[in-house]
């Protein structure tokens, strides 16, 4: 790797302890994963670093979505405005965020019908799926794709995270019962727990979403939460329970086996493979830069030849004999640039590289190489003829014990609030807090608004898993409590 090719300081500055927000922004410079320079505001530019492992990532996805059933297809990135006025709730939700395509061509002929660029694909995908569907044979109709998706975000927060322009699958199927649609959700949520927690190495937690901040048109959202370093919370994946909401206005029907025309009941789930990363590089990085899973390292194994004048040939023909020897299983890199070798340690952590081997002389003289993990510096002393099997053991075993290393117990984070006062006072420590609420439908939405008014969060839900605290009253309120919800920061 040439010296050009390398960022233009090595190492990091900046504490993500004492100022995430910089450290963020840093590593986004650095480690070459972002540049926010294209000059449309709002889109930004994914360099080659991030890209190869977020490919990966999509890869990992979308066999998972493949070995539970889903089918992939390809939809137009626009969509009419007719059939996005169809669900009333849906467009009215979405409307602010649409981009419009009202011309075209060299003379700007106005279009004969409004195209939205696809904030979501249901009012693309349904109309199709009405001439696809005709029999409770077609059922269970599960598909997915990898697109990405536009919306005129008034908020602006940084790359990966929140733009207006993101990258995700969203996977759409229709059942003959609701009773399937609800076992599609479940199993929506097994996938994103697997896929985050066993591969990306994010903690999280499933909430169902209040009905004022739940997908518009659905019966109801299912969310996790990723806990930042920031105190904040990102929301991850979504699963929606449409039921009926859209099947009956675009015509989703089935004929079951007496011989009666039904409308399905649809799902949808969005995985933002662009936001996950965005968390993932957040929650694993270290004050000396990325950290990264093994499997989505573009770079897995950097070897770097420590040189002493006189024995630069003796050095580098082991480096290369040994690259040799790993390159056709594992994605290694030689670094023989100029820098010295300090540079290059820094380097390659900053850019979360799982494992780098050094070789110097002594090495080459005692038949050994020194491997240095990552994510906790441990140096480990290999010969020879023992570094592929160690390496086999290692690599093996590396993502596992990330994920040891990143879990964190959500009970930890959260502080049970009884009064206002301490809830705002947990908030601005950067916990979690769990309260009593009156309601998460649409009579709790005024108790939600003071939340966010006055102690700076929000109602994120009510948890999928086992609920422990219990509550006598609304923390609001103060009208017996409904249910027990969380209050966060988010992003």
């Amino acid at each position: 790797m040439s010296n050009k090719e390398k960022a233009p300081e090595t190492g990091i500055t900046v504490s993500k302890e004492d100022d995430f927000s910089a450290w963020y922004s840093e590593i986004l410079y650095k480690a070459d994963l972002a540049d926010i320079r294209y000059n449309v505001k709002g889109f930004v530019v994914y360099r080659p670093w991030a890209t190869i492992s977020i490919k990966r990532m999509y890869r990992k996805y979308e066999e998972l979505l493949e070995r539970n059933g889903h089918l992939p297809l390809v939809m137009p990135t626009v969509i009419p405005e007719s059939n996005f006025k169809t669900e009333a709730d849906h467009v009215e939700g979405f409307a602010p965020e649409v981009f419009w395509v009202t011309e075209a061509g060299s003379d700007g002929e106005k279009l004969t019908e409004k195209l939205a660029l696809r904030p979501t694909s249901e009012t693309a995908l349904y109309p199709m799926y009405s001439y696809w569907i005709r029999s409770y044979n077609d059922l269970p109709f599960k598909r997915y794709q990898s697109c990405q998706v536009f919306r005129y975000e008034g908020k602006m927060t940084r790359p990966f995270f929140r733009g207006r322009e993101f990258h995700w699958i969203e996977a759409h199927n229709v059942f003959a019962t609701m009773k399937d649609a609800e076992a599609q959700v479940r199993e929506d949520m097994e996938m994103t727990y697997q896929m985050l927690q066993d591969e990306f190495c994010i903690p999280i937690m499933f909430f169902q979403r209040p009905e004022w901040d739940k997908f518009p048109g659905a019966v109801h959202t299912f969310a996790a939460d990723a806990l930042m370093g920031s105190g904040k919370v990102l929301q991850l994946p979504s699963t929606h329970l449409l039921g009926q909401n859209f099947s009956k206005p675009f015509d989703v029907k089935f004929m079951n086996e007496d011989g009666e025309e039904k409308y399905g009941y649809i799902t949808c789930y969005g995985p933002a493979i662009s936001r996950i990363y965005g968390a993932m590089i957040s929650y694993l990085g270290d004050d000396k830069g990325l950290i990264l899973p093994f499997d989505l390292a573009p770079i897995q194994i950097a070897i770097i030849p420590i040189i002493f004048t006189g024995k630069e040939e003796i050095v580098m023909e082991k480096t290369k004999e040994i690259y040799e020897k790993l390159r056709r299983k594992y994605s290694v890199k030689i670094d023989d640039s100029d820098d010295s070798p300090g540079q290059k340690f820094y380097f390659w952590e900053m850019k979360g590289v799982p494992f780098r081997i050094e070789i110097g002389p002594r090495d080459v003289k005692k038949e050994q190489v020194v491997i240095v993990r990552r994510y906790d510096g441990e140096k480990i002393f290999v010969k020879e003829n023992e570094i592929e099997n160690k390496l086999n053991e290692i690599t093996s075993n590396y993502t596992k014990e990330l994920w040891k290393r990143a879990f964190i117990d959500f009970e930890n984070e959260i502080e049970l609030a009884y009064e206002m006062d301490s809830a705002k006072e947990a908030i601005d420590n950067g916990k979690i807090v769990a309260c009593g609420f009156c309601s998460i439908e649409k009579e709790g939405e005024g108790c939600a608004e003071v939340v966010e008014k006055e102690i700076g969060a929000f109602v994120r839900g009510k948890r999928i898993d086992e609920e422990k605290n219990e509550f006598a009253t609304c923390l609001v309120c103060n009208k017996p409590a409904n249910c027990t919800v969380y209050l966060a920061k988010s992003y």
